[in-house]
């Protein structure tokens, strides 16, 4: 059964990730009626929310946008920071949300941020602990124990980062109607973009789990 999970788990993956290209490809092709690049669009939103110490640049990469809290950049991919349509304005805004959301020290994202030091410990060592703990199961299950707690950590990292993806989402769709930024309907393609994207985390930590329960059982049937 939690063979069949993964697998299944593997192919929404899959589905979601073609989904979101096939969705953000096609927004593409409608130009946005205001005009906006993302660039600009992702600058009026730190404007309108008083933040002054974020920079907007361009990052090499499809997909690749993201905010990065240590140096408080908001980094669009090459297309979303040049292109004027639905998608780049959905795109560009949702990362402002992030940077709202650390402006206003919104919990989840502290939470998050509060993770990051103890996360990259368990992801430096997780797979190999997790291989001597299944190669040492006969004898002793201390080190797959060890390795089911770090991926723990991670699967509990991937569920925390969905409020956090929601909230932004939620922030961006927002601003951009009461800015006027799009149409009514460039607002339908920009949340169902901004949907899928957001599916990608649902399904990551789906799978997070999956193989976490899986590790798991093998602890179990050990002990039993």
């Amino acid at each position: 059964m939690i063979w069949i999970i993964m697998i299944a788990m593997m192919l929404a993956s899959w589905l979601v990730s073609w989904r979101l290209k096939s969705k953000f490809q096609q927004y593409s092709q409608t130009p946005l009626s205001s005009g906006l690049t993302g660039r600009e669009v992702a600058e009026m939103m730190l404007r309108d929310n008083g933040i002054t110490d974020v920079r907007v640049i361009s990052v090499a990469g499809k997909l690749t946008d993201h905010y990065n809290p240590a140096d408080k950049t908001v980094n669009l991919s090459e297309y979303v920071y040049e292109a004027r349509s639905a998608a780049a304005a959905a795109v560009a805004a949702h990362e402002c949300g992030h940077a709202v959301q650390h402006a206003t020290a919104y919990n989840f994202l502290k939470f998050r941020s509060a993770m990051v030091p103890a996360l990259s410990i368990a992801s430096r060592y997780m797979q190999w602990v997790l291989l001597i703990g299944i190669l040492m199961l006969q004898s002793t299950p201390i080190p797959l124990a060890i390795g089911v707690a770090l991926f723990a950590l991670t699967t509990l990292f991937s569920f925390v980062t969905l409020p956090v993806e929601f909230d932004a989402s939620r922030r961006a769709l927002a601003w951009i109607d009461r800015r006027g930024i799009v149409t009514t309907q460039e607002h339908g393609m920009a949340k169902d973009a901004l949907k899928w994207a957001a599916m990608t985390y649902v399904v990551a930590a789906l799978g997070s789990l999956a193989t976490l329960l899986y590790y798991a059982s093998l602890l179990m049937g050990r002990r039993d």
